[in-house]
């Protein structure tokens, strides 16, 4: 099949990857503008676009598609190669930018996304990372139909994968990206004969996910212990959790929380003991257990090994 792709991150190079493989005809990439990365800054083309000139692909990257919008000649640019791929669909897949009415109707079979939750809970743009933070049992993929709504379209194909208690959001990303690769290329051989069955979504239980935000990633101690650890494995590995200690900001990247309350009376954030089995800090209802953690310009360490060099005591309040 003739296809266009549009998508930027990991996630979508999985994807584009997978389709690759499946022998399809990627006649054109669309992936977002080139955007500073690392320490330097420097300019870094996305995970799509790496993957797309390595092997021989047409990429474009079009601040936007809108005819009407901020940058009308970049949407002018991309309606012409659009217009000039042909192709049989397009697949889109955390491309991050919206696509108008004619975007979705250039295509003969119009457009397919893979959305990582199980619609229609979880629309939006962080779907992985509030469903770890919610404490879902469970997510998935959803093969859609495009449409001009936020993440409305018909599903085509739906999983569902556990979230096991020990997932983070870059554990579970990894497993979603698989899926929703091997389920593309499935709707893909089903659309080819014709065989695909729309199902429009439920007006039940709509949710939708935020864009995760830097200001979000302060542990507030008054939390209870198991709403801080599935917020400490939600913002993992971006934005990454924090709190501070003698007002250094520090990255807390894993925690365990413990179903006991401190044994003293204390206030929340209050360090209760120190150990090789972590660092014990008080929650609102029992304790926290700081497994592994990282100062600024540092490494990442277990409790133990950051003790070594960074000295606590009982008694100390951390945020």
């Amino acid at each position: 099949m003739k296809l266009i792709f549009a998508g930027t991150p990991e996630f979508a190079a999985v994807a584009l990857t997978a389709l690759q493989a499946a022998g399809h005809d990627v006649v054109l990439v669309l992936s977002q503008p080139d955007r500073p990365a690392g320490r330097g800054m420097q300019l870094q083309a996305s995970p799509v676009k790496q993957f797309a000139l390595s092997h021989g692909l047409k990429v474009a990257q079009p601040r936007s598609l809108r005819l009407d919008g901020k940058y009308p000649e970049d949407a002018q640019a991309a309606a012409h190669a659009i217009a000039a791929a042909q192709a049989d669909a397009m697949v889109v897949a955390a491309y991050g930018l919206i696509l108008p009415q004619w975007v979705l109707d250039a295509p003969r079979l119009g457009c397919f996304n893979i959305h990582a939750s199980l619609l229609p809970c979880w629309r939006g743009a962080a779907p992985i990372h509030r469903a770890i933070e919610a404490g879902d049992a469970q997510t998935g993929v959803t093969i859609m139909q495009m449409d001009v709504g936020l993440d409305t379209g018909d599903m085509l194909l739906v999983k569902a994968l556990p979230i096991l208690p020990t997932d983070t959001t870059g554990r579970l990303h990894d497993r979603l990206a698989g899926l929703g690769a091997q389920m593309m290329v499935q709707a893909l051989e089903l659309a080819a004969q014709g065989r695909l069955q729309p199902v429009p979504q439920p007006l039940e239980g709509i949710s939708y996910a935020q864009k995760i935000d830097k200001s979000e990633a302060a542990i507030d101690w008054v939390q209870p212990a198991h709403t801080i650890a599935r917020k400490v494995r939600a913002l993992n590995p971006f934005p990454g959790a924090s709190t501070t200690l003698n007002a250094e900001v520090i990255k807390i990247w894993a925690v365990q929380p413990v179903d006991a309350a401190p044994a003293l009376p204390c206030v929340c954030g209050q360090i209760m003991s120190l150990g090789p089995a972590g660092i014990a800090v008080a929650a609102a209802d029992s304790i926290v257990n700081i497994i592994e953690l990282q100062r600024p310009g540092g490494k990442r360490l277990t409790s133990a090994e950051f003790l070594r060099g960074n000295p606590l005591r009982v008694g100390q309040v951390l945020g």
